[in-house]
């Protein structure tokens, strides 16, 4: 058949562009326009093999084969198959297990029943060579493309290259029409702007305890502690106190007598929330009957607008953290039918009640933002999907009143 198929390995493919970007190959730094990625293998397929495209499979990894946010997004554009592998983790680091074997299944499979006339590679695992002999004794022409290299060199097996019918390289210029480096922090959008009341907190005098252990740090800082010999003869060193102020010693602003001399609530204290859930300090009381009634993005959504939710994340969220908290913030908004717990979200600026905060970090993780990052939340992530969610909320609140004044 004369047309040319594309197997692509995103290991190798968006790990090789991480490298040439942004200097290592962590998928984590690094923004893919899968659509516009699409566009471009079957562009570049169609000019160089001189075919018509039948099809693109994406050969990936994905933790228990469970596909991710992105996967979902690529299989259903057009003329794309993805194929997954499983994402395993060992001594800290994740692999792709399986991905190799099913690219070498596809290829043979492919050339045996003679599917088309090209198959074009992207990869550089030399686990696939034989698959690309037993692809051309059927007589299909098989093209190699490689990313080009950070350091100018190959990053491929070297029996691979040799055995290719053609070779290619997607450079620079080509790569960056879909994938740009993250910016470091790995915040993509601004943050909300500082309400007053919370600039007044943190430029509050701290406590002497605070204050004594930050002139400690300083100290340490400038005299490293000696190491101290422990009972087992071994030498230890002694871990030097940390001299930013802690969400104890910003509570304590709060309480009387802690430097704060607005009037504040004797009970009150800053409480944080993670991606691990919210964990009440022993002796904090339990947060006011309005705040625990105050409803989640689940108790609002009907079935019906749940599979229209899933069909947008899908076809249209991209997946960034910022608008990951944006999207949250949006539809919880549009379905709320009590608009005085929107006003009360606001004046609690910028804690979010744990119980709409861990659902929106768990929406978030739909998108991979666990994947690579030691199976939790980044903490720079963890930010831009906040200050999403606060902008979109600030942006409502702000300007209802105006509509109202109108």
């Amino acid at each position: 058949m004369d047309r040319c198929i594309v197997l692509v390995d995103a290991g190798y493919l968006l790990g090789a562009a991480a490298s040439l970007l942004a200097g290592e190959p962590s998928r984590s730094r690094i923004t893919v326009d899968h659509t516009a990625l699409i566009q471009g293998l079957r562009e570049r397929a169609e000019s160089d093999t001189e075919r018509p495209l039948l099809r693109i499979y994406w050969f990936d990894g994905a933790p228990d084969r469970v596909p991710q946010p992105e996967h979902r997004r690529l299989r259903v554009m057009p003329r794309v198959t993805v194929r997954l592998g499983a994402l395993t983790r060992s001594d800290g680091r994740w692999a792709q297990k399986g991905v190799d074997a099913a690219m070498h299944a596809e290829l043979t499979e492919l050339a045996r029943n003679r599917a088309c006339s090209d198959i074009v590679l992207v990869t550089g695992d030399g686990d696939l060579l034989p698959g690309m002999m037993a692809a051309k004794e059927h007589g299909v022409a098989v093209h190699l493309w490689a990313v080009q290299a950070a350091d100018g060199d190959y990053n491929q097996s070297e029996d691979l290259v040799a055995e290719a019918d053609e070779r290619r390289v997607l450079d620079r210029t080509w790569i960056t029409k879909a994938v740009r480096a993250k910016e470091l922090g790995g915040i993509c959008a601004p943050p909300p702007v500082p309400r007053p009341e919370i600039a007044a907190i943190l430029s509050a005098p701290l406590p002497e305890s605070a204050l004594a252990s930050a002139e400690r740090s300083a100290e340490e800082r400038e005299h490293p502690p000696a190491a101290t010999a422990s009972e087992n003869g071994t030498r230890e060193r002694v871990p030097a106190p940390k001299g930013v102020p802690t969400p104890k010693d910003l509570a304590a602003l709060r309480a009387p007598g802690g430097g704060q001399t607005d009037k504040q609530p004797a009970s009150a204290t800053l409480r944080w929330s993670s991606d691990r859930g919210w964990v009440d300090r022993p002796g904090v009381a339990a947060e006011p009957p309005e705040v625990a009634s105050m409803p989640t993005l689940a108790q609002l959504t009907t079935a019906e607008q749940r599979w229209a939710d899933r069909e947008e994340d899908i076809t249209t969220v991209g997946g960034d953290p910022f608008e990951v908290g944006q999207v949250f913030a949006r539809r919880w908004m549009e379905r709320l039918g009590d608009q005085s717990h929107l006003q009360k979200l606001s004046g609690m600026y910028p804690r979010i009640p744990h119980r709409v905060d861990g659902e929106l970090l768990r929406y978030a993780a739909r998108f991979g933002l666990l994947a690579h990052k030691d199976d939790q939340i980044d903490e720079h992530d963890r930010y831009a999907i906040r200050a999403g969610f606060w902008r979109e909320i600030d942006a409502r609140t702000t300007a209802e009143p105006a509509s109202a004044g109108e």
